[in-house]
Parts: C-alpha cells; sequence; structure tokens
C-alpha cells in the first residue's frame, strides 16, 4: 500500500511560482513512474505530467516550457515546479502513482492505482 501527501498548493498571482511536492510512503517508489494531474472545479482529472523512474518526462501541451517534475528517490517524492502561472492553471493538483513498479508511464489516470487528497492552487488575474 502507497500513501501519498501532496502540499505546497496555495493562491499567486498572475505569473507567480509555486513548488508542488508529494511525499510516498509505506513503500518506495523509485521503479514506478509517478504523475501529476489536475481537476478543474471538481469535475474529471487531466493529465498534467510524469516521470518515469529514470527520469524520463512528458508534460501536457498547456504547460511544457512553464512546469517542470523532478523526484527524489531517496526521498521517496515527487514534485512539481509551476513557473509562469495562469488563471487557468486553478486546480486541485493530485499526485499518482501506478500499481506496479515498471508499469509504463501514461498520461491515462486511469493507469494510476495510488492518488493523494490532491492541493489547491489558485492563480488570481
Amino acid at each position: 500500500q502507497v500513501k501519498l501527501v501532496e502540499s505546497g498548493g496555495g493562491m499567486v498571482p498572475t505569473g507567480g511560482s509555486l513548488r508542488l511536492s508529494c511525499a510516498a510512503s509505506g513503500r518506495t517508489v523509485s521503479g514506478h513512474a509517478m504523475a501529476w494531474f489536475r481537476s478543474f472545479g471538481g469535475q474529471d482529472r487531466y493529465f498534467v505530467a510524469y516521470i518515469t523512474s529514470n527520469g524520463r518526462t512528458d508534460y501536457t501541451d498547456s504547460v511544457r516550457g512553464r512546469f517542470t517534475i523532478s523526484r527524489d528517490n531517496a526521498e521517496n517524492t515527487v514534485a512539481l515546479q509551476m513557473d509562469s502561472l495562469l488563471p487557468q492553471d486553478t486546480a486541485v493538483y493530485f499526485c499518482a502513482v501506478p500499481l506496479l513498479p515498471g508499469s509504463l508511464a501514461s498520461r491515462s489516470k486511469y493507469e494510476y492505482h495510488y492518488w493523494g487528497q490532491g492541493t489547491q492552487v489558485t492563480v488570481s488575474s
């Protein structure tokens, strides 16, 4: 069983920055892909970024060049550095991990088994 806890959300003005962090406990996730999704107004969860166990990354187009995902396997954490934030980035952000190590990283929420509780990011215009 893996427990994920996000932190670092808050309110910033347009153009500001935030750094989200997600700490995993219960077992090591160094062999797992790790991802960030977001939900707008309590609706569906949409892919933001993932990072594979060996550091390969992928981003949804709307955040590429502004957001950076990274991981620290020694600390069992994944981070999302968000720069040049826009009002349309306002959402609840969730980190996610698939059930098995070595699973292919995916943009689909259905490939992820463990989820955090989410952290609110609000960007004011």
